[in-house]
């Protein structure tokens, strides 16, 4: 069985009332409960945990770490950024959201500064899929091209996934 552990910064809920109104359990809760019903083991870890909610045992048991951050990148701790990537080389999955982009674990393993400009478009969003195979993408790609059988590339191949960006 797949194991997901959602880890969540966990400030705009505290911080800001109309987001508390709508996530009163946390974002990570949120997903956790949408998460769950694909019968994947999920579970929530958030900054303000021991070790940041990130501890080593946790890690070594996680096959997919979905990250959101916004607020608080400069409160995560080098040790946590240098566990993270280890497991990512290891072959963790990494599902970075939203503001995430700005992370020190996303800057350090794309090498860059990651600083993007924001803009109003009505354009398309494309997601790159490079293991078809993967359990994560499974009913996400079933949603996409809407038969049982996911998209109609042959396995070996890298694809595109193409939605309208919101």
């Amino acid at each position: 069985m797949t194991q997901v552990t959602i880890w969540n910064e966990f400030r705009h809920e505290r911080t800001d009332p109309h987001v508390a109104a709508q996530y009163p359990y946390g974002m990570h809760a949120t997903l956790a409960e949408g998460l769950t019903r694909t019968g994947w083991a999920v579970r929530t870890a958030t900054l303000d945990e021991a070790e940041q909610g990130l501890p080593e045992t946790l890690l070594a048991t996680t096959d997919v770490l979905i990250w959101w951050g916004h607020l608080a990148h400069d409160e995560v701790s080098d040790a946590l950024v240098e566990r993270v990537q280890q497991r990512v080389l290891a072959g963790m999955g990494l599902i970075v959201l939203h503001s995430g982009h700005y992370s020190k674990i996303f800057k350090r393993l794309m090498g860059t500064s990651c600083s993007l400009q924001w803009r109003e478009a009505d354009d398309r969003e494309r997601l790159w899929v490079t293991a078809p195979g993967h359990p994560i993408v499974q009913g996400a790609l079933r949603q996409y091209y809407g038969a049982k059988e996911g998209p109609p590339v042959a396995s070996t191949l890298d694809h595109i996934v193409a939605a309208v960006a919101g």
